[in-house]
């Protein structure tokens, strides 16, 4: 049972085009259960979940919202490249059906009660904004809120003069942590109002919060995210987020609210009812949502659009392609250089205050990482040399005095002479004395290989 006994929020995840789910949650509680949303302490949004907050706090009609979001996926896969190509600017697009659907009192309704998912360019925090003092400043949230780098464009819009981008880039479920925060994503996981795949597999991802399991209708509903399925899928997305917002209810015991008496009926009578009218729930959406859906899921067919699906057409047109792509591109940059001609001077200066800071920092991190390494080369070069390093090669002829190397040339003067240099330098101790004269002695007189072994005084003949 869901706690009423103390307050509550509703976070809505970050899901580009798949937004239309949220739309059928918040049409189930808003017409099912209305206490539920009236109450709740605060609504939280990041990007697509954010405009459908905003449209719920505002007291937006739902079904325009979600028959615009569904317009806006069609204007998309008419093109080449689908919402890449040069002229669909989804930043333009988005503000438009914000200014249109949007309440004039809708920044006082948001004000405290709205909180939206910001990503700030500077330091990539996390910024929740909930105070506006103008319907524009709303729209420019909501605009920086689903705002995705490169997909939207280069330049981050600002708000109050600082730059944001997507907040599901930082936290895609706001608020999700706090015990009694109900939370609604399209994608199958552990939220509390999701979709409940039939799949063994207990893996899950964390992206910024959001709980994904690992499925096959999950990835397939990733891969839609930023480009959007067929009008007819989104509205089966859209019955799909009504009937997961019931089984919630249901779960909760919120469905069926105390209200006005009833007629008392038996106890079977009264399940078999109940079942009948969750049935017919299932099987239709409101009728207002219903409606708006069917009329923008229908092609509206000209003479032009008539013509240009004949097979004979499409495959000229796909011919000229290489040809007709530039001249697109071109004229929509064109376009949009002229819509960017009052900003740019405060958008060349913030580029080049990045610039400037990139390079910096790059150049910090370059002379820091140099210098590291280079010390660290001298230390172990000097570690090397110390440690491994030989003693010089003796020299032979160094080692006897200058006296012993000099100009004779007999063998037998420099065996004296270091005879007697010994006899010098070690007094009393252990020398030897070869005599290699090669005279003939008689017996009883020294002969060849006479060894004098000095000990003391001592001498032996050998």
């Amino acid at each position: 049972m869901f706690p009423l006994d103390s307050t509550w929020n509703i976070s809505f995840a970050g899901c580009g085009f798949l937004g239309i789910y949220h739309i059928g949650v918040a049409s189930c509680l808003q017409e099912q259960c209305p206490f539920l949303v009236h109450n709740a302490r605060h609504i939280y949004g990041a990007s697509a979940g954010a405009l459908t907050a905003t449209a719920l706090v505002s007291g937006a009609c739902l079904g325009e919202a979600g028959a615009n979001i569904i317009d806006v996926a069609k204007d998309a896969r008419k093109r080449f490249l689908g919402p890449m190509h040069p002229s669909f600017n989804l930043v333009k697009i988005m503000r438009n059906m914000l200014y249109k659907t949007l309440p004039p009192d809708a920044h006082h309704r948001a004000t405290g009660r709205l909180g939206i998912s910001l990503t700030r360019v500077t330091d990539g925090e996390n910024v929740l904004v909930s105070h506006f003092n103008s319907k524009e400043e709303l729209v420019q949230a909501c605009v920086c809120s689903a705002y995705i780098p490169v997909y939207c464009g280069l330049i981050p819009p600002t708000l109050q003069g600082v730059r944001y981008v997507d907040g599901g880039i930082s936290d895609n479920l706001p608020q999700y942590e706090l015990k009694n925060t109900i939370t609604v994503s399209p994608f199958s996981g552990e939220s509390d109002i999701c979709p409940r795949d039939r799949s063994t597999n207990m893996h899950e991802l964390r992206f910024t919060n959001t709980s994904i399991q690992f499925t096959l209708t999950n990835l397939y509903r990733v891969s839609k995210a930023l480009f959007p399925p067929e009008p007819q899928v989104m509205k089966a997305m859209c019955k799909q987020g009504y009937k997961d917002a019931l089984h919630f209810l249901k779960k909760n015991g919120l469905l069926n609210p105390r209200g006005p008496h009833r007629p008392l009926i038996a106890d079977g009578e009264e399940d078999d009812s109940k079942s009948n009218i969750e049935d017919h729930i299932f099987e239709h959406l409101p009728p207002r949502l219903h409606k708006a859906l069917v009329e923008a899921c229908k092609e509206r067919y000209s003479l032009g659009q008539s013509l240009s699906n004949l097979l004979p057409v499409r495959m000229a047109t796909a011919m000229m392609l290489p040809y007709t792509f530039p001249l697109e591109s071109a004229l929509s940059m064109t376009v949009r250089l002229l819509e960017w001609l009052p900003d740019v001077h405060e958008d060349v200066g913030w580029i080049r205050e990045q610039v400037v800071k990139v390079l910096q920092c790059a150049v910090s991190r370059a002379t820091k990482t140099v210098s590291n390494h280079v010390s660290a080369n001298c230390y172990y070069q000097l570690e090397l040399r110390h440690c491994q390093s030989l003693p010089a090669q003796l020299n032979p002829a160094r080692l006897l005095p200058s006296w012993a190397s000099g100009g004779s040339s007999s063998v037998l003067d420099v065996i004296s002479r270091l005879d007697q240099y010994q006899r010098q330098l070690l007094p009393g101790s252990f020398c030897v004395n070869l005599d290699l004269h090669g005279a003939l002695y008689t017996r009883g007189t020294p002969g060849p290989g006479r060894l004098e072994c000095l000990l003391g005084s001592q001498t032996v003949d050998a």
